[in-house]
């Protein structure tokens, strides 16, 4: 048995895991590969294929080109990247692994008091010889507006009403007693983006919420209303994104995800002023990795042994 892991940028996947432990050979690959032919290349003659969450798409024209495979394990139980029902088609197996809730909520916090506080700013002003250049912001009796009260949502509430923080939150199908139940005042689209001094986006990928936010959410905005995205870089129109803060419509945005990933070289987000970016690291803890590349292992060995776990279906 040949497996490859994709996207492994670090170079630690093989740390968080017995790969040993698996009768088989195990390939780390640390360049992101976006081009088709290469792919179908890079993975010819392996039977598994370890995916990091939506790095790598694998699509029914993919499934074509890769008639080795026959197993494919995504990190986490949901990938928007991968065509469950070809691979289906194609007899592949698709495998998940849990997702620990607590990294992604970390660093959102992280986003949010490095604008509020301008802490990279500051930092970098210090190492050139600077002192004290900026003045921050408060989070006491502010108001956070959270798009999206899920697992992840609800655990960024919980901060902020610790700071002392009003919480508003919304999303399409949220029932008032549930985000009550979670800590926040659940009120119209429309009236988080005005009220909220900071909006963070907590909200499932899907075609229907592809540029949830463009420019008429981003217009609601208050002029010193910060945004964070450490979801999924298309719910946000990046080009109005970019557009509200040379403008100075908003204040700024912490970004953790982009609708092209890795970043592309010429970007409009690299250049765009008062903002803080990630990139995509969220997730990227050593807890996560265990989780990940640990279950990733049992996934194989128990497809290997013909009794597949945590298996997705269309």
């Amino acid at each position: 048995m040949r497996v490859a892991v994709l996207d492994d940028y670090q170079q630690a996947a093989h740390h968080f895991a017995d790969w040993q432990s698996l009768d088989a050979e195990v390939t780390f690959l640390h360049e992101h590969i976006t081009d088709d032919d290469a792919l179908a290349e890079a993975l010819r003659g392996y039977d598994v294929v370890v995916a990091m969450r939506e790095r790598t798409p694998f699509t029914a024209e993919r499934f074509e080109r890769l008639p080795d495979l026959r197993l494919l394990v995504t990190t986490g139980m949901a990938n928007a990247s991968i065509d469950v029902a070809a691979a289906e088609r194609h007899g592949v197996t698709v495998c998940g692994t849990q997702s620990p809730a607590t990294a992604t909520p970390e660093l959102t916090w992280g986003l949010i008091l490095s604008l509020l506080r301008h802490i990279p700013a500051e930092s970098t002003g210090v190492r050139e010889g600077q002192w004290q250049h900026s003045i921050g912001g408060d989070l006491y009796g502010r108001t956070l507006g959270i798009v999206g009260l899920g697992r992840l949502g609800s655990r960024v509430a919980a901060v902020g009403r610790a700071f002392g923080m009003r919480v508003l939150a919304w999303s399409s199908n949220l029932e008032p007693a549930t985000a009550r139940e979670r800590g926040a005042e659940p009120v119209s689209k429309q009236t988080l983006f005005s009220e909220a001094d900071i909006v963070t986006v907590h909200y499932k990928l899907s075609e229907r919420s592809m540029g949830l936010i463009g420019t008429e959410e981003l217009s609601w905005m208050k002029s010193t209303a910060y945004l964070v995205n450490t979801s999924r870089g298309p719910l946000i129109d990046t080009e109005a994104l970019v557009d509200a803060l040379i403008e100075g419509r908003i204040a700024g945005a912490g970004l953790d995800v982009y609708e092209v990933e890795p970043l592309p070289a010429d970007a409009a987000l690299r250049t765009a002023p008062r903002t803080v970016l990630t990139p995509h690291i969220g997730y990227v803890t050593e807890g996560t990795y265990r989780v990940f590349y640990g279950e990733a292992v049992e996934d194989i060995a128990a497809w290997a042994a013909g009794e597949p776990v945590r298996r997705l279906t269309p």
